[in-house]
């Protein structure tokens, strides 16, 4: 549930929980943006964890994190001999998060070639394996994250606007712990029960 996911009281914080709480319930796309660190993969969770899909599968990708020659195979997957090293046929992201949620972190990141595919499959809710020569129906909600400005970046060209326009259906900005302090005494409280918890200590005050 949300409320497990997401610690604090703060008017900032009411107001991210009030989205999901609309949100949660739909198949709209969703663009969460703020700055590195903040929780944006806890409040993709939460948004999950929160709605109709809960019993599928929350598959996340990093598109920041991985090799651009990388990026296609582990969105989309491979056919068994689809490229040197493919022994054995592999589902995609895309695939595995068929009936459920596609959280696809720093959007930004992604290559103009895998942005290209990534509005392919959004538009006709069908992916396709390497080397596989027919694609596969896949019922998936995208929940999407960004540190950067997106919009700017269309503006420079790293960015495709109709990529935007899918992606950034309802955005929602989750904020830096600057702007909501009175948060910080509960998230004290419960880091230091989770820490108690695992060291298996009584929880410090």
């Amino acid at each position: 549930r949300k409320t497990d996911l997401i610690v604090g009281d703060s008017p900032a914080i009411r107001q991210v929980l009030s989205a999901l709480d609309r949100l949660a319930p739909a198949t709209t796309p969703v663009l969460i943006t703020g700055e590195s660190g903040v929780g944006k993969e806890l409040v993709a969770r939460s948004l999950h964890f929160s709605g109709p899909r809960a019993p599928g599968p929350f598959v996340a990708i990093n598109c920041a994190a991985i090799p651009e020659p990388l990026i296609e195979a582990e969105l989309f997957g491979y056919r068994r001999g689809a490229f040197t090293g493919a022994v054995q046929p592999r589902p995609g992201a895309i695939e595995a998060a068929h009936r459920g949620t596609l959280f696809l972190d720093e959007i930004g990141e992604m290559p103009a070639e895998m942005q290209v595919k990534l509005l392919r499959v959004l538009e006709t809710g069908e992916v396709q394996r390497i080397g596989a020569s027919e694609g596969k129906q896949i019922d998936f909600r995208l929940v999407s994250a960004t540190n950067r400005d997106l919009e700017q970046a269309v503006r420079d060209g790293r960015f495709r606007a109709d990529l935007y326009y899918r992606v950034h259906v309802y955005p929602l900005r989750v904020p830096p712990l600057r702007e909501r302090t009175e948060d910080i005494p509960r998230l004290v409280h419960h880091y230091l029960a989770v820490i108690a918890a695992r060291e298996r200590r009584p929880v410090p005050r």
